[in-house]
């Protein structure tokens, strides 16, 4: 598919500006839906010369355009739009979607009233601008807790963005009125921002329950002991049991995601995992080799009438 904006107004590079506002003006005119109802194909290549005139039709960015800087979308032909926020780079990307618009020459009101004039066949002609589509990283503790962030858009306009307590990866907010301006008297489109929410080094998420592996010593599992634990929303001390074993799990209720749906909590589930001094010294070794020579006991045993009762 051709994606050069010349070839699809059918113009020259060389060609003036009014040269390109005529090609465009014959293209709409023929390829206006009120001139051809329910033609899929000529609604697409409308909304494509109509893209095109968006670029072309206005001279700065058609000098971007012409020195590559802009591709043929308008958006910058660098890697994901990226701005500093509180310390750290936040990816926000754009892409397009959706129907007409786009911005650019800022008469397309105009010429459209020149070529159907201000009420059309059937009325004054309308079409909703296009969509933005945006991508924004935030962090996991972002989006289980809820953050407000700045950002700034392509055309440089800054917004204060407020993300709600437990989104995850793949949902989207909509600011409406925030995309491609409208052509005529049509609205402008919106902005549609796709999060991504990055992993934790600790936590992980099971719908509203956050999950942490914690690890504790052997003494603290035969003697039980009382630790600090993280949560998403501070540290916390919870009673490791006494006799604990690994795997076994804590539940601090309410420490979990807030639920979009009933506003209630999720609970935290805390896995225990008793964990072994890098190294063994003999006074460990020995005081182990007695205590089993004692008190002998087989934790596998489970595993074979299991076992049995299968074979």
């Amino acid at each position: 598919m051709n994606n050069d904006l010349y070839a699809i107004l059918g113009v020259k590079r060389t060609a003036t500006n009014d040269e390109i506002r005529r090609a465009y003006r014959k293209l709409a005119k023929d390829l206006h839906p009120d001139q051809n109802k329910n033609d899929k194909r000529a609604e697409e290549q409308f909304k494509k010369v109509s893209a095109a005139f968006a670029v072309l039709g206005n001279p700065e960015k058609r000098k971007r355009y012409d020195a590559g800087e802009i591709d043929a979308m308008g958006n910058e032909r660098a890697n994901p739009f990226y701005r500093e926020y509180a310390g750290g780079a936040q990816g926000f990307g754009r892409e397009y979607s959706g129907g007409f618009g786009g911005g650019g020459s800022g008469d397309f009101s105009d010429l459209f009233g020149d070529l159907f004039g201000r009420r059309g066949q059937g009325g004054a002609f309308t079409m909703r601008g296009m969509d933005y589509r945006y991508n924004l990283e935030i962090s996991f503790l972002e989006a289980v807790n809820g953050v407000k962030k700045r950002v700034q858009f392509p055309d440089n306009e800054t917004l204060d963005i407020s993300v709600p307590a437990g989104v995850e990866t793949g949902q989207t907010l909509r600011l409406r009125h925030k995309g491609g301006p409208g052509a005529g008297r049509g609205e402008p489109g919106d902005a549609l921002i796709e999060l991504k929410v990055q992993p934790h080094p600790l936590f992980s998420r099971d719908g509203d329950n956050i999950t942490l592996e914690l690890p504790i010593s052997l003494s603290e599992a035969v003697l039980g002991a009382r630790v600090e634990v993280p949560t998403i929303g501070g540290r916390v001390t919870v009673a490791v049991p006494k006799g604990a074993s690994s795997g076994q799990v804590l539940r601090l209720r309410g420490k979990g995601v807030k639920s979009n749906r009933s506003g209630s909590h999720g609970d935290q589930l805390i896995t225990l995992k008793i964990v072994l001094p890098a190294v063994i010294d003999s006074e460990l070794e020995r005081l182990m080799q007695e205590w089993s020579s004692k008190r002998p006991y087989d934790p596998r045993t489970r595993f074979r009438e299991a076992a049995g009762a299968g074979g």
